[in-house]
Order: structure tokens, then C-alpha cells, then sequence
């Protein structure tokens, strides 16, 4: 203690009153230790320099020191150099955090010591506990500032203290607050230490986790190991969507429920800014609750402005005040139906069609619903529904009157708005009720048959006195005959008249003929169309080919019903040809060869053979089969025949085909020519 004393003494001394040097006496003046004496290092490693006086050119013999602990010992000394004279680099303390003292003196000329000089060096590398840093809780906005509070450690401080506190931010690397992760330079230090709670603001921050790792820096630089926080910031407004919202019009209340939804902070019912979902119809005050969904009724017929906006756990809010504007909605009510009246009458040149106008002043008629129906007047029969088309505010439906048998007809139109009220009325506009007497157009008659407008034919009959014939001669068409059969290949004429129900000649008008051909015919319909003479007749040749029926109709026109005239069935006779190899037939000796063909020109063709049958007769007898023999595809067959029986010597033998045809085939059963063959 006495030494330390001493030690103190000398160091005030020196400070008050410098000595003055003796002759031969060197000593030292502004002695400084690198980096300061009052700076703490983390080094024990000390560089000191000084003034020298008097100056060089005279220099010292030798430098010496001694060094003392914080109690005053001595730790090390006196060390004498007499290389290094005017500093010492490197002078060390012991590895022990402390205060030392160093004592420093010049040994001059003829050995004299000069007086000494003292300075103090501090070191400690000790490093310090870690700090306690603390975020906020919950979650942060992005425009937010982010405050951060340090608390120091509750461990022991270093003999140095606590210079302040380093902080890096980083989104999850792991960063390190100074460039060396054991040591911090004065400029790494972000917050000075205090006596009080420190804080800092660091934000705002982007959206997203953000961490702060913060250490501890020692009075020498040392730094602690890292305390690490993080700040949570939900920089966006939540996520909403609308449900029950109609596409279109709404016939009576609509309920809405807004649903929010945050991935971040969340739109949990809790926390400081408790989040909350709100909606508001037409201005008024919103519906709120608590949490992630709400839901309010919208009622009234009208257009209704429907606003709604949430709140985050963050605090994010889209309510037009505190952040950005409320979505938004149109919901339209229309709880009145509309007005559906009929025509007031019905149009002369289109009397079956039948319309409906539908109105309504709120939300308007529907564009596609709608429809018309009709049942017999005075009668409780189910109501039919017609075709019915929507034509902007108009029901449109087309009455086939010719359909229907005579009588009278009551209406009913069923008629929706864009809401989908609807109204059922069987009114015109002017009061009257909807109904319609049928027939509503012109009734018209169609006659046809064979022949052109004149019809002539001779009516036969035999008789003991001989043949006698009656010419005719026929303008009706319906008294004709309503089958006739022609030859193979040859057409006939076909025609008719088409009248009103009154007896007027309707000219000028198409009449549909239609040819239905027998089965197995290469076509099976054709229809031509005709148009009528002033007198309301009509003729047309019918081209040759198979059997077939043939019908005349009028389609009608919407003034005049529809007609048909009878059917009538057009037969043709097929075509059958046979042939011989001879025309006289030696009994006994080489057969005859009978050969022939089927025309089978408009007939499908099949794989299946027709029958032919093969007839003879001799004078005196009636017609007989000898044989039947089946035609090939083409139609044509052949068959030999020997004449064996002596009674055919001198007999002239007839022979013919003939034809009935098959399933399938359409032409009517026909003979051949007969062809003679005599017998010898």
C-alpha cells in the first residue's frame, strides 16, 4: 500500500507540476497509451509513446518500467530495454481483466534515471451476458414503426460495463450484428447503454417475419452471444368474399355473409385490435361481429349499394377511413310481379299467332321464360302448352288451329320478370277474355286422282250379242278410280283441285305429291311440288318405276287450313321376257332351252334368286306349270326341257313366265309374251 501510495503521489505530482530535467537527466513527457488510458481493451497487448526532454538528438541510454496490479503490486519490473528507447510496443498485462498501472523512466548518460511517468491500461475480455431484448406482441402493419426494448442481462457485468448493444435484422439467415462476431467497434453499436430501459424504433418493416438478433458489447468491445427476437408484419388488408349474392334479380329478402381470411396475422377473435368482419347496406350502420364472418339481410324492392370491409389481427382494415376503400355490391330486389295481358286482337294475316305482353317497371320481363296455353272453352281439361318464344317484352306462340277439331278455345299466359315473380292471366288489354272460335282460318278441300282434267275411259261389258263399250267422260276427282295398274316402264298422269270449303278455285298454291314406293324399291319416297291453275287445278306426269301410293297435300298458308286428298295406289306390272332355242321339239331328241330375264331396273338388288314359274298349255286346255326356276341376280334364268311323250308328235305347244314376286319385290305379278314350240 505504502508503494502504491508513492506511486499516486508521484503520478500528481508529475500532473501539477512537471520537474525540471537535471543536467545529464532525461525524462518524459505526454506519456500515451494507444487507444487511450480511459478506453478499456480487449487486448492485453499495450503500445505507449511519448515526449522526450530534452529533445533528440540526445537519447536515452535506456527506457524502463514497472508494472502494478489495481491494488498496487507489482506485477512485472523493472524491465530495462535498451533497443526499443523512444516507445514500448508491445508492453503486456497479465491475462486478468483490471486496471494496471505502468510506471515509465529514461535512463540517461552516465546511467542517471530521470523521473517517471504513469499511465493507466484497462483491459478485460470478458464478454457479457446476452441482452433481453423484447418485440412487440402480435403482429405489426407495415407502416407501423417496430419498437424494440433491451433489458440487460441479470448476470454479473463485466469489470469493463456495458458500452451498448449491436442489432442485425435478417427475414431467417442468421446474421451477426458486427463484422467480427466476438468484438463491435463504436460504429457497430446501434444503441448506447443507459441507466434506464433502453429502446430503439426499427421500423417499419416489408411484410413478413422479420429477426433481430442483438448483442451485448462490453465497455472493451466484447460482444455476447446473441439474443434473437422476432417482429411478425402483415402489411395487407384481409381477403373477402360475399356470399348469397344473386347473379340477377332477387324476388324477396336476400341474407349476405361476408367471409374474411388473413394467412398472416389470421382473423382470430383476440388480441389487442380484436379483427372483425363488417357489412353495410345503403349507407347505414354496418353489421359487425367479431372474428371471420358476418351476415345481415338486404330487403325492400329497389337497387341496394352493399359495402363490407375486416379487420386483421394486424390491424389492417379496408374501411375507407383508416385504410383502403370497402368492396362493394349491387343487390336488386324485385318483389312485385308483373302484368301479362293478351293482344288486343288477333292479326287477320296470321291468326294463329297467338301474344302476350309482359311488363314490369322494376326489374323488367324475363328474357327467356314464359309460356302460352289453351284448352277447350268450359271445360275443366288440363290447359296444353304451345311453343312459346320470349321477344323482348312479348310471349309469342304458334297456334296449329289445324290440329285441333272445331270449337271454341280459352287461353292463358304465364309471364315471369328478370326476378322471377311471375303472373298468370287469361285477359286481352282491353278486358275481354282470350278466347278463340276454330276452325280460325279459310277450311280448304283437296281432291286427286289419275288423270288430267278431264278424265275419259270406256266402261265395257260383254254380252251374248258381244262386246259393248260406254265411253265416260269425268271432271271429279274423287269419283275416279283409286288403283290402277300399268305396264312396265310406262308413266301415268296424276292430278287434282284444291277449293275452299265455300267452292272458290284456290289458284296459284303449291301442292305437295308424294310418291311412297313399294318395299324394295331403289328409292323409297320423291315429292314434287305443284302449283295450281287459276281454277285450282292441278297435273303432273308420274315419271315410270315401281308400284307405289300417291298422295296430294296442301300444306296451308296462314290464312288457309291445311288439306289432303285420298291416296291412290299406282300399280306397275313387271317386266318378264322369255325365249326358246327351237320352235319345233323332236320327241326323243335334244332338249328344248327355255330362257328369259326380269327387268329389274328401280329394284334393289339382293343375293336372293326370284322365283319364276313356267306355264304351258295346248289347244283345248287351260294354262299350266311344268316348272319353277329361280332368276340370278342379274334377273335372268334358263331351263332345258325334253320333249319325251309321243302324244306331243304334231301338237303346237305354248309356253310363257310368269312372275309373283316376293317379299321385297315392287312390281305388280306379270306374264310373258307366250311363245309356240311344235312338237314332232
Amino acid at each position: 500500500m505504502s508503494r502504491l501510495l508513492g506511486v499516486l503521489l508521484a503520478l500528481a505530482c508529475a500532473c501539477a507540476f512537471p520537474p525540471l530535467a537535471a543536467a545529464g537527466e532525461l525524462r518524459i513527457t505526454n506519456l500515451q497509451v494507444e487507444g487511450g488510458e480511459e478506453s478499456w481493451h480487449s487486448n492485453n497487448a499495450y503500445a505507449l509513446s511519448w515526449d522526450q526532454v530534452p529533445a533528440p538528438p540526445a537519447y536515452p541510454r535506456a527506457v524502463l518500467y514497472r508494472l502494478y496490479d489495481s491494488e498496487g503490486n507489482l506485477v512485472a519490473g523493472p524491465v530495462r530495454n535498451t533497443k526499443a528507447v523512444v516507445a514500448i510496443d508491445p508492453l503486456e498485462v497479465p491475462p486478468t481483466p483490471g486496471a494496471y498501472t505502468v510506471e515509465v523512466w529514461l535512463e540517461g548518460a552516465e546511467g542517471r534515471e530521470g523521473p517517471p511517468a504513469f499511465a493507466t491500461l484497462r483491459f478485460d475480455d470478458v464478454a457479457p451476458a446476452a441482452p433481453l431484448p423484447v418485440a412487440p406482441a402480435g403482429w405489426l402493419t407495415s407502416s407501423e414503426a417496430a419498437p424494440l426494448a433491451i433489458e440487460p442481462a441479470a448476470a454479473p457485468t463485466p469489470i469493463s460495463g456495458i458500452r451498448g448493444y449491436a442489432i442485425s435484422l435478417d427475414e431467417g439467415g442468421g446474421s451477426s450484428p458486427c463484422a467480427h462476431p466476438d468484438w463491435c467497434s463504436d460504429a457497430e453499436i446501434d444503441l448506447a447503454a443507459g441507466t434506464r430501459t433502453s429502446a430503439i424504433d426499427l421500423g417499419p418493416f416489408p411484410e413478413g417475419t422479420i429477426y433481430a438478433r442483438v448483442v451485448s458489447v462490453s465497455g472493451s468491445g466484447v460482444a455476447s452471444a446473441p439474443a434473437t427476437v422476432i417482429f411478425r408484419v402483415d402489411g395487407t388488408v384481409p381477403q373477402l368474399s360475399l356470399q348469397g349474392l344473386p347473379d340477377d334479380w332477387s324476388s324477396g329478402s336476400v341474407r349476405l355473409t361476408a367471409l374474411a381470411a388473413d394467412p398472416l396475422s389470421g382473423m382470430a377473435a383476440a388480441g389487442p385490435a380484436e379483427p372483425f368482419t363488417a357489412i353495410a347496406v345503403d349507407g347505414g350502420a354496418p353489421a359487425l361481429s367479431f372474428g371471420d364472418a358476418v351476415s345481415t339481410w338486404v330487403s325492400g324492392s329497389g337497387v341496394h349499394q352493399v359495402s363490407y370491409f375486416a379487420r386483421d389481427a394486424a390491424g389492417n382494415v379496408d374501411d375507407g377511413a383508416l385504410g383502403p376503400s370497402p368492396l362493394t355490391a349491387t343487390v336488386r330486389i324485385d318483389e312485385v310481379p308483373p302484368r301479362v295481358l293478351f293482344a288486343p286482337a288477333q292479326d287477320p294475316a296470321e291468326p294463329e299467332r297467338i301474344e302476350a305482353t309482359v311488363g314490369d317497371s322494376l326489374s323488367g320481363s324475363s328474357p327467356d321464360r314464359g309460356s302460352i296455353r289453351l284448352r277447350p272453352a268450359g271445360t275443366h281439361a288440363r290447359f296444353e302448352e304451345l311453343p312459346t318464344q320470349v321477344v323482348g317484352d312479348r310471349l309469342v306462340a304458334h297456334w296449329d288451329s289445324d290440329s285441333y277439331p272445331p270449337g271454341r278455345y280459352e287461353f292463358l299466359a304465364t309471364g315471369y320478370d328478370r326476378a322471377g315473380n311471375a303472373a298468370t292471366a287469361g285477359e286481352r288489354a282491353r278486358g275481354s277474355k282470350m278466347v278463340l272460335v276454330n276452325p280460325l282460318k279459310t277450311p280448304t278441300a283437296l281432291e286427286a286422282g289419275f288423270g288430267g282434267r278431264v278424265l275419259v275411259w270406256q266402261s265395257c261389258k260383254r254380252s251374248q250379242k258381244g262386246r259393248r263399250c260406254h265411253r265416260q267422260r269425268v271432271t271429279s276427282f274423287d269419283t275416279r278410280p283409286a288403283a290402277r295398274t300399268v305396264p312396265f316402264g310406262h308413266g301415268v298422269r296424276f292430278g287434282g283441285r284444291l277449293k275452299s270449303a265455300y267452292g272458290g278455285p284456290l289458284g296459284g298454291l303449291e301442292v305437295r305429291v308424294t310418291e311412297t314406293f313399294a318395299a324394295g324399291a331403289t328409292t323409297a319416297q320423291r315429292t314434287t311440288l305443284v302449283r295450281t291453275q287459276p281454277d285450282g287445278t292441278f297435273s303432273l306426269q308420274l315419271l315410270p318405276g315401281p308400284s307405289r301410293e300417291v298422295t296430294a297435300s296442301f300444306v296451308g298458308t296462314p290464312t288457309l287450313t291445311r288439306a289432303s286428298a285420298r291416296s291412290v295406289q299406282l300399280g306397275a306390272l313387271a317386266a318378264v321376257r322369255l325365249r326358246t332355242s327351237a320352235a319345233t321339239a323332236k320327241v326323243g331328241g335334244a332338249p328344248v332351252a327355255f330362257s328369259g330375264s326380269v327387268d329389274q331396273t328401280g329394284a334393289t338388288r339382293t343375293k336372293k334368286g326370284l322365283p319364276v314359274e313356267l306355264q304351258f298349255r295346248y289347244p283345248g286346255a287351260d294354262w299350266s306349270e311344268f316348272r319353277t326356276v329361280e332368276a340370278d341376280a342379274r334377273g335372268h334364268f334358263r331351263y332345258a326341257y325334253r320333249f319325251s311323250d309321243d302324244d306331243s308328235r304334231g301338237v303346237s305347244f305354248q309356253f310363257r313366265a310368269y312372275v309373283n314376286g316376293r317379299e321385297g319385290w315392287p312390281y305388280e305379278p306379270a306374264y310373258s309374251r307366250p311363245i309356240a314350240v311344235l312338237g314332232r
